[in-house]
Order: structure tokens, then sequence, then C-alpha cells
């Protein structure tokens, strides 16, 4: 019996964790991720944590592919709206889980002016030019190189790329730490001076991808005003607008759908939430942005960054086109996005926080998505 016990006991521990792997078992191989693009070579890149949460990410666009972390009862989901293959990411949205860059969200009329120069980039939003154009960084395949728990992506922009001066080196690292937190790094040198604004563009439902709507979930935003926009275009007046009491207000939890369809001139512009809100916080202080709360799973998910502001969108103009990787059709409102940012079209807006970086300066930006239960 004695011989017979400490046996039972491994059995008993292989057979838990053969059950931990089978529930988050992912659908799809990095063998779906292995393909040749503009003659670079694609890839899967997993990070696990000591508590079993699961980070995926793709070189192809420094994409955030999958984030699998535990519900209140222990079970674990994919929480980020994305794709099963290289082919399906080609196929579909471009910005879902990518570093977007040079310039992320707006830019007025597609174009800024450094030094009395005018520079023009792609027209792709009414006038405007959204996340640096069709293509941009994320549909480029990065450098790539992991390490444990930490997954390093390089890319080399060439001067007048997408329209924007100089050649650019620029690197992400993200980081999957054991307080289950994915922390992401950003740097970028150019030798021409250029207007740069990165973010992360993933989608989240803390449901679990393809569960429905996120109208239930809880936001939190540490900010008092937000930039309001002129029209349907999205361009901000250049305002800081306080939010207290109105429709836009999150310094207190509320739900996404409470009043997401309320008759208000900035929602409708929107079609719901698509707004940047200026962080309560000083210069590149890294600080408490915003938060969000599924009380259904209880899975939270808080944002912290050194941005000066983050952009709430509600996926608004999701139209159940794209397939997900459960096999489930992306529709309106399925997914909610948390950019940090600078804010849109600052290069256009002489009181926003500026976004020029010159030769010899470097941009540094960190943002944390830290995942828990309550």
């Amino acid at each position: 019996m004695k011989k017979i016990l400490p046996l039972l006991i491994l059995v008993f521990i292989f057979s838990c964790t053969t059950q931990l792997k089978k529930e988050i078992e992912m659908p799809f191989t990095k063998a779906d991720f292995e393909s040749v693009i503009d003659g670079k070579p694609t890839r899967l890149f997993v990070m696990e944590n000591e508590n079993g949460m699961q980070v995926a990410l793709t070189n192809y666009g420094a994409k955030i592919v999958a984030i699998y972390v535990p519900d209140k009862k222990g079970n674990f989901a994919d929480v980020v709206l994305g794709f099963k293959s290289i082919d399906d990411y080609m196929k579909y949205g471009a910005s879902h889980g990518a570093v977007v860059g040079p310039f992320a969200n707006r830019i007025a009329n597609a174009s800024f002016v450094i030094d009395d120069v005018s520079y023009n980039f792609p027209v792709n939003n009414g006038k405007a030019c959204l996340h640096s154009g069709p293509d941009s960084w994320y549909r480029k395949v990065w450098d790539a190189e992991k390490n444990g728990n930490v997954t390093v992506f390089k890319l080399e922009s060439s001067d007048g790329e997408y329209g924007f001066p100089g050649n650019k080196l620029v690197k992400v690292t993200y980081s999957l730490t054991n307080d289950n937190e994915l922390k992401i790094d950003y740097e970028l040198t150019t030798d021409k001076p250029c207007h740069f604004n990165l973010t992360n563009h993933s989608y989240f439902n803390l449901k679990g991808e393809g569960n429905g709507d996120i109208l239930n979930h809880e936001i939190l935003i540490n900010a008092d005003s937000v930039t309001p926009v002129a029209n349907s275009e999205m361009i901000p007046t250049g305002d800081i607008a306080l939010v207290k009491g109105t429709d836009l207000d999150f310094t207190t939890p509320h739900v996404i759908g409470a009043r997401i369809d309320n008759p208000n001139e900035q929602l409708q512009f929107g079609n719901g939430y698509d707004f940047n809100y200026v962080i309560n916080k000083e210069s590149n202080e890294l600080a408490f942005a915003a938060s969000a709360f599924d009380p259904e799973s209880g899975r939270l998910m808080e944002v912290y960054t050194t941005e000066p502001g983050v952009q709430l969108y509600t996926g608004n103009f999701l139209k159940g086109e794209e397939i997900g990787k459960s096999g489930k059709a992306y529709e309106k409102r399925f997914g909610f996005c948390l950019e940090t940012q600078h804010f849109p079209n600052s290069p256009n807006q002489a009181n926003f926080p500026s976004t020029l970086l010159k030769p010899g300066e470097q941009l540094k930006s960190t943002t944390i998505f830290k995942f828990s239960v309550k």
C-alpha cells in the first residue's frame, strides 16, 4: 500500500495537468501560422505563465492572436477577437490584435506639415487617414525573437513608406508576467522628424471571443475629459470637454449598453463609443487608464499606460463578415478596444500633447493589460 500511494498521487497530478491543458487547448496550431509573405516567414509564438495564462502572438503585424485567462470558476477562455490562421488574417480586418503605426487613429485630411513641408498619406476614412492607411505596419512581417515569456518584434520602415518621412526602426516587446499581466513596451527611432502614435488594436470580449456582444461589460475610465469630434469623420475639434454627467462619463463604472444608443450627438457620430479619453495622469507616468469587467464570467481587465489618452471603441462597425477562431461570426459590438495612445490628429492640433519625434530622440511607451477575477 505504501508503494501504491505515491503512484496514485502521481497519476492524480498528471490527470489534473492533462485536464488543465485540455481546457486551454487552442483551436489552431503553429503550422497554421507558418507562411511566407513578401519573402519573409510568418510564425506563431506562445507564452505561458505559472498560472496557466497563455498568450499567442504572430510576427505578421506583431499581433496578439489569443489571450487565455480564467473566469471566477477557474475555466479558461480566449478573450481576444482574432483568427485561426495567417490566411484568415490576410483575408479579414488587418487591425485585430495589431501594433498600429506609424500613426494610430486619424489624421485630418490625410496630411500634416513639418518644417513647412507637407506630407500626404493614404485616404481611407472619409477625407482622413485612419491607422496610417489600409496596409501599413499591421500587414508587415516583423523580425521576431522569443526568450521564455518575452517576445520581441522589430521592424525597419523606410523613408517615405506610406508617406511618412524618415528611416524608422521600431521595437515592440511583449512580456507575460506571473501576475497575469501582458506588458507591451514600444521603442522607436527615426532619422528625420516625423509624428508617431503607436498602439495595440486588440478587440476584447471577457466572456470569450465570439460569445455574444459586450454590452453587459462594465467600463471604468480614469478620465474627466474627452476630445470631442466635429462630425461622423470622428476628427477631434481640438477642444477638451468634461464628461461628468454626460453619456460619455465612465468616471464611475457603467455598463457599455446602458447609454450607447442614446440620442447624443457624439454617440450618433460614432455609431456608439469611439472616443479618445484624456487620462488623469502626469506626462509619461505609468498610471491606471481604464478597466473592463464582465459580471457573467467575473473576469476583470485593467489597463495601465504611459500614454496620455485611451480610445474606447465598441466594435460599432463589426458586421458579421469575419469568422473568428471558434468559428463564430464577429457581429456588431462583439468586441471592445481600449487603445492607449496620443490623441487623434495630434499633428494638426497644437494644443494636444506633441507626437513629433526628431533624430537623436527615442519614443518609449508602455502599456499593461492585467487580468484577474472578482
